[in-house]
């Protein structure tokens, strides 16, 4: 049978606990796709911020946001899967602050844009 060496790794999981990570593993994909839009929207349709460079660069880093947790997604998926074969805990993940931070970063700048063409 093919595929990597860690599905052969261990017991089958519960089929509910496999599904349940699926889902988490897709939710996470949901909010890069979430992420990537916003950074599309921004970049084409908020034209009235300035200084468009700064608003490219937000654009980008949100973008770049995007893809990162795709990575991060399916590392904790793969980490989780193997953490259940070998009956272990599950490992602790940096998506989240990644996440977090990520979003603070982006918040804080738009507002900043906001605030100031507001002057």
């Amino acid at each position: 049978m093919k595929g990597p060496a860690w599905r052969h790794e261990g017991e089958e999981p519960d089929h509910r606990f496999t599904l349940a990570n699926e889902r988490t593993f897709l939710a996470w994909i949901r909010t890069a796709l979430a992420v990537l839009a916003g950074g599309v929207l921004l970049e084409q349709f908020a034209t009235r911020l300035q200084p468009r460079l700064l608003v490219s660069a937000i654009a980008l880093l949100m973008c770049a946001l995007a893809a990162a947790l795709c990575v991060l997604a399916y590392r904790r998926w793969r980490a989780n899967e193997i953490a259940m074969r070998r009956k272990g805990a599950l490992p602790a993940t940096a998506a989240l602050a990644v996440l977090a931070a990520g979003l603070f970063l982006v918040a804080v700048l738009l507002l900043g844009l906001v605030l100031w063409l507001s002057l």
